[in-house]
């Protein structure tokens, strides 16, 4: 099999049940989860799997979802085949969020992204996958997507932020609060 096709020369691409131009908004946003699963393979190869034993495993099922958001972004009309994302799978997220949430200190303003380099790289991938949800919202205007797939990035941005604080704090690297913003966050219970 050829890596190449030549299809795509004139300004078009395959999706599932036809083609549309590669500028197409659901071609950008299939596209920009495709950028977010390749930030989210830079972030995990930063990462020491002594420190990490538990979140790798989970970063390589979002892995894993990503593919599953993409593929049904790329899919024209949902009686070609049934959707693979689920809401078991926002579910899943959410557990996981509180899961590494209950590791970090309290917080109760925002924060500025960065810290160490595992952290830094999940907040680009918290930022990606807001622009990723963006284009989905754009997308469904118009255009008939699976809603799951709306839920899932809007939960997994919330789950990038817990996990770039979970790095930061296990690799003992503070938090820098943003000095401007007043207590947005309540405190754990």
């Amino acid at each position: 099999m050829k890596i190449y096709t030549r299809t795509g020369d004139a300004g078009q691409t395959g999706v599932i049940g036809g083609r549309v131009d590669k500028d197409d908004d659901r071609v950008e946003a299939y596209g920009t989860t495709d950028e977010l699963n390749s930030f989210l393979g830079q972030a995990m190869s930063f990462m020491d799997p002594q420190k990490y034993p538990d979140l790798l495993p989970d970063l390589l099922q979002v892995q894993h979802e990503l593919f599953d958001c993409g593929s049904d972004l790329a899919l024209l009309k949902q009686d070609l085949r049934p959707y693979k994302v689920t809401a078991d799978m926002v579910d899943a997220l959410e557990a996981w969020i509180d899961k590494y949430d209950a590791e970090t200190p309290d917080i109760t303003r925002f924060i500025l992204p960065g810290g160490g380099t595992v952290s830094s790289t999940l907040h680009v991938c918290r930022t990606v996958c807001r622009r990723a949800e963006r284009l989905v919202v754009t997308l469904a205007r118009t255009q008939e997507i699976n809603p799951e797939v709306r839920r899932y990035l809007n939960r997994l941005s919330d789950f990038f932020f817990t996990i770039a604080r979970t790095a930061n704090f296990r690799e003992g690297i503070a938090d820098v609060e943003y000095i401007r913003s007043a207590e947005v966050f309540k405190r754990k219970s």
